[in-house]
């Protein structure tokens, strides 16, 4: 997808692709899946405040959500990030380029799966972070293969709390999204759209209004018909603190 530019229709139509409204229902195939992640970070971000790093930040869509005194965004430096224009920062895929204890909070969506030295990769957030910073993690449960090659796990809620213990993190809230007939329509849509999404822009409209779209109706109304099931989800939202003590929490 391209940058979302600056006419107020493109502002709008990336904002439905990350953070959708009602109008999203029709316009994004993702919906539920956007919608349920978006639902479970807006719980914590007014908890986000001082300086905050969003690691592996993308296009930045919940920038105007944090009120942070100060926000930058870290990604890998490679041409395809550099190209989106977002990012402040770069590096490559090792230390970060800031200095031990200079956030008071971190921002990691979506990312963990593609990382293929985890508690590495969070004691790196864990150095960034002030003594009882904290870190609001999501990855996902239930999904498909993305970003191929560069897809390298799932974890279950547990084992995403074992993970963070392991990297001296304390738990302090975990949700799941969309743990209900909402995950089983959201694959399905997943499916049917990368099996027909094409380079042609006006039929990709056209199957989100005809098939898509009717299925993102489906999947809300099964979520009020059908009974909850906590076993099978799509996203882990886990918000995780680094102990005020140097002493790392067991």
């Amino acid at each position: 997808m391209s940058a979302p530019g600056t006419s107020p229709f493109r502002r709008w139509w990336w904002r439905q692709l990350f953070t959708p409204g009602p109008w999203g229902l029709l316009v994004n195939p993702f919906y539920h899946a956007r919608r349920g992640l978006h639902r479970a970070l807006a719980e914590f971000f007014p908890g986000l405040r001082g300086r905050v790093l969003d690691v592996g930040c993308g296009r930045k869509p919940y920038r105007h959500l944090v009120p942070a005194a100060e926000y930058l965004g870290l990604e890998l430096d490679t041409p395809e990030l550099r190209g989106l224009g977002a990012a402040d920062l770069y590096y490559e895929g090792g230390r970060f380029p800031v200095p031990d204890a200079s956030f008071d909070a971190v921002i990691c969506s979506q990312v963990l799966e593609h990382v293929f030295t985890p508690v590495e990769f969070l004691g790196e957030i864990r150095r960034v972070l002030r003594p009882g910073g904290r870190l609001l993690l999501t990855t996902p449960f239930a999904w498909d293969e993305h970003s191929q090659p560069h897809d390298y796990g799932r974890y279950s809620s547990f084992g995403l709390a074992y993970l963070l213990r392991t990297a001296g993190y304390t738990i302090v809230a975990q949700r799941k999204t969309c743990a209900d007939g909402r995950a089983l329509v959201q694959l399905g849509a997943g499916y049917l759209y990368k099996l027909l999404h094409g380079r042609s822009r006006a039929l990709n409209l056209l199957v989100q209004l005809l098939l898509l779209a009717p299925l993102n109706l489906l999947g809300g109304a099964l979520a009020w018909v059908l009974p909850g099931n906590p076993d099978l989800y799509l996203d882990n939202v886990v918000l995780a603190e680094k102990p005020a003590t140097s002493e790392a929490t067991a």
